[in-house]
């Protein structure tokens, strides 16, 4: 079998990245090389000919998933035509969703990789990365009367509390209650 091209070594790191920023919201950082690259179609061999090391593509994949997360926010203003409360209420609406909560893999990095971040080494890259993500997030959410933290708390509260309840009714009744807490209560 022949060597690839320039151009298909990087469509095959991309479909990695991708790949691995899915699973790991999925499924936590803990998915084997070998689970990951048969889901992106690929030999196991050719992860060592892409990435240094696991960490290297958790990295990698944590900074893509936070990309994915401000271009949503992105198209949300766009959508919204600049009216950021209204794109922020839209986003409370869709982050509180049943279907959110059932699509991990699509969903906030926040709340997926928060638990795989928290017992990564402190020096790591990607710990530095999910810092910034949740910072810029927290900045989307601010309004003039509050800096968004606790906004974000809510909602990743909610969504973690809500995905580990799921198959019970407190499960929706819990995003019911964020969802009410973020909109009636003027946040």
């Amino acid at each position: 079998m022949g060597r690839v091209s320039q151009a298909q070594a990087e469509e095959n790191r991309r479909r990695v990245v991708d790949t691995a920023s899915r699973l790991f919201r999925e499924q936590g950082t803990q998915v084997s090389v070998a689970d990951l690259m048969k889901a992106a179609g690929l030999t196991h061999g050719a992860f060592y000919k892409q990435f240094a090391s696991k960490e290297a593509l958790v990295d990698e994949a944590t900074a893509h998933a936070f990309a994915e997360l401000t271009q949503r926010h992105s198209t949300g203003l766009e959508r919204h035509e600049g009216q950021r409360d209204a794109a922020q209420q839209a986003l409370i609406d869709t982050y509180l969703a049943v279907e959110h909560r059932d699509d991990p893999a699509d969903g906030c990095p926040v709340a997926a990789l928060a638990t795989d971040i928290a017992r990564e080494g402190g020096g790591r890259e990607a710990r530095r990365l999910y810092a910034e993500g949740v910072a810029d997030f927290a900045g989307f959410l601010a309004t003039d009367d509050q800096d968004g933290i606790a906004r974000l708390c809510t909602l990743f509260g909610a969504l973690v509390l809500s995905r580990a309840t799921k198959g019970s009714p407190l499960s929706e009744e819990i995003l019911a209650a964020a969802h009410t807490a973020l909109t009636e209560a003027g946040w």
